[in-house]
């Protein structure tokens, strides 16, 4: 899909706006791009399709600018003097039938002195007299600066005192590939052959293959010996006003923005940081984890065994109260001191750290450990307390548990198994002593070892359930460490998922920067094309 080049510095703009409020970089660091240029010459215009061609006279403070305008109108329309700066506002020189669209707010009306005429064969052209842009008035600099997008063809207007002009060089340089230029020695009767021949070098230098170059001179009373192609450069400002050419230099001006676009974007790619640099933080938070969760597992034995004690007395407690207000949850809280805080923000800052060293953005990840920062005594606190409550209901282990259960069952039992078993020995004895000639009876041996059976029947497993009954103190010490095992897996896991996501972040903002370049590029795979030598061709960079 082809783009305008003015939506594809919209959508430029929008991802700038998008990196920028999503702190991957500031505005300062992406200020070009988000005032970069959409306007073009066509923008002056409500039906660009029929436009004209603009021409602007360029050049310094006194190089006779607004001299070829007044000639070229065959009256004075631009201000001409000797007094420096000499021009100080825009002059428009148009046929009558010619309407231009609302001027932008950045182009003031009250800087612009507009002139019309009713000559047909000028009709396809609108003129314009730029300010001197060496002046010393900034505003003017900024004049010039303002209308150089709508221009299309530049008269790049030098004098013998003036064509080294350094100001003025650095503009051509800079603004080189996005217009036309045509280039005029003007004063030439004030100069020497050889410096008109050193201009020219000076263009070939600048990246001119065959520039266009036209001597005029505005002397009143002109010798036979003096040079004037001012009738030449009319003649080929005539030529270029066509329908093709104009359409030719949108071409080209639009593959030169986008060229210029696309490379502004590759190097706003930058704040973003290397792809692969994200991926570098996961190994490095897993080490550097490792070492401050040993350290703060033995830096918190002391504190886990007083807090399992105080479960051994008051564990009757735990269900008295809500969570929120329970006090055992502000107990909980005073597990995570002020030191353990401490540790943990060295080591988010030494991920922070790291991801600086690796150029990444540290401001998303600043922003998104935050939370984490302020949280992390709730979370160790809410962890520990349910893991603890989780080891109390169901204190020690599953072998544990199940002797217990048996004891309580062996405990009632046993001693009615005894119970029942003296109780037929005795009946048996009584019936055997009753059908004996001679009657006798169990005796106390029988009594004491019977009294003794049922007591060891019933002691036995009482003294097995209470030998085997778990610690509370030991089911709490339990507890309250797989609690803060797993609070600490929960924040590593965090913060692992925050690189991930901040990779994600990257990744997405890469690509719909790289979209954006693609389009550029893909559209301008159509290159503009012109004839070897031709007269258009000449004039561009």
């Amino acid at each position: 899909m082809a783009y305008e080049y003015s939506d594809l510095v919209a959508q430029a703009k929008s991802w700038a706006t998008e990196v920028i409020t999503r702190s991957w970089a500031s505005e300062a660091k992406l200020h070009d791009l988000l005032h970069y240029e959409a306007r073009t010459p066509e923008s002056l215009f409500s039906d660009p399709s029929s436009r004209p061609l603009i021409v602007a006279f360029l050049g310094g403070t006194g190089v006779g600018k607004s001299t070829l305008l007044n000639r070229l109108a065959g009256q004075d329309i631009a201000r001409t003097g000797v007094v420096r700066p000499t021009s100080k506002e825009v002059t428009l020189f148009h046929h009558n039938s010619i309407k231009i669209a609302q001027l932008p707010s950045r182009l003031p009306i009250d800087k612009i002195t507009i002139a019309e005429h009713s000559d047909a064969s000028k009709k396809h052209i609108i003129w314009i007299d730029m300010p001197d842009f060496d002046s010393a008035e900034q505003g003017n600099q900024q004049l010039v600066l303002e209308w150089l997008p709508h221009i299309d063809v530049l008269v790049y207007v030098v004098s013998p005192e003036r064509y080294r002009d350094n100001k003025a060089w650095q503009l051509l340089l800079a603004e080189g590939g996005k217009h036309a230029w045509i280039f005029v020695l003007n004063q030439s009767d004030r100069g020497e052959a050889a410096q008109y021949q050193d201009f020219i070098k000076q263009l070939y230098k600048a990246g001119f293959n065959d520039p266009i170059v036209y001597q005029s001179c505005c002397a009143i009373d002109k010798s036979a010996t003096q040079i004037d192609e001012f009738a030449a450069l009319e003649t080929a400002m005539q030529a270029l006003a066509t329908e093709n050419t104009v359409v030719q230099l949108e071409l080209r001006g639009d593959q030169v923005r986008k060229a210029e676009l696309s490379k502004v974007l590759v190097c706003a790619l930058e704040v973003l940081g290397s792809p692969a640099s994200s991926q570098e933080l996961i190994p490095f938070w897993h080490k550097q984890w490792q070492n401050f969760e040993a350290l703060l597992v033995e830096a918190m034995a002391l504190p886990l065994q007083q807090l399992a004690e105080y479960y051994a007395l008051h564990s009757s407690d735990l269900s008295a109260k809500e969570l929120d207000n329970h006090s055992f949850y502000k107990i909980h809280h005073g597990l995570w001191d002020k030191w353990a805080q401490a540790r943990l923000e060295d080591a988010l800052d030494a991920l922070i750290i790291q991801a600086d060293t690796l150029d990444l953005p540290v401001t998303p990840i600043k922003q998104a450990v935050f939370p984490l920062r302020e949280n992390t005594q709730k979370t160790i606190a809410e962890k520990t307390l349910l893991s603890v409550r989780k080891a109390l209901i169901n204190p020690g282990n599953v072998v544990q548990r199940a002797l217990i259960k048996i004891a309580y069952f062996a405990e009632i039992i046993l001693p009615m198994a005894a119970m029942a078993w003296v109780g037929y020995q005795v009946f048996i004895e009584f019936y055997e002593a009753s059908l004996a000639k001679i009657p006798h009876y169990v005796g106390v041996d029988f009594a004491v070892n019977s009294v003794m059976l049922i007591a060891i029947a019933w002691l036995f497993p009482y003294f097995l359930k209470k030998k085997l009954k778990p610690s509370i103190e030991k089911a709490a010490h339990k507890g309250l460490h797989n609690g803060l095992l797993s609070a600490l897996q929960s924040i590593e896991l965090e913060v692992i998922q925050l690189i991930k996501q901040n990779d994600q972040t990257q990744k997405a903002l890469r690509q719909q920067a790289e979209k954006i370049i693609s389009d550029c590029q893909d559209d301008n795979k159509a290159l503009f094309t012109l004839p070897d030598n031709s007269p258009l061709e000449r004039m561009l960079l």
